[in-house]
């Protein structure tokens, strides 16, 4: 019971309001549309993935990983928001490489080909 009491005391503190209300809360929070946004299109058809954009989102995460290490005091909500769109932006890319230069469309439609042969 002491430990929900301590917790409750922490939500309570002046201190915790303060970070509710600033930047380094609100930011990484807007940010993670990205990441969300982006484990939401692994379910899409892989002709749609752009490899610039994606090989852009990669080095953007990168980048803003490393801000949210260094910054003082460190952003482990940012750290974790760019660490997660970092993964999903990694696994598009390697859609994007099967996609285009592994498998190829060419693939694909023998593969609907042999669905609908089989129906």
């Amino acid at each position: 019971m002491s430990l929900i009491k301590k917790l409750v005391e922490q939500l309570k503190s002046k201190e915790f309001r303060e970070y509710l209300m600033s930047t380094h809360f609100w930011g990484p929070v807007a940010n993670w549309g990205i990441p969300l946004a982006a484990i939401a299109d692994t379910r899409k058809d892989p002709r749609f993935i752009s490899g610039k954009m994606t090989f852009a989102l990669t080095l953007y995460s990168l980048m803003f990983m490393r801000f949210a290490w260094r910054v003082q005091p460190r952003n482990m909500l940012l750290f974790a928001c760019h660490l997660t769109n970092e993964c999903a932006q990694l696994t598009q890319g390697a859609r994007f490489i099967n996609y285009h230069y592994i498998q190829g469309p060419e693939t694909e439609k023998q593969n609907a080909q042999e669905k609908e042969k089989e129906k």
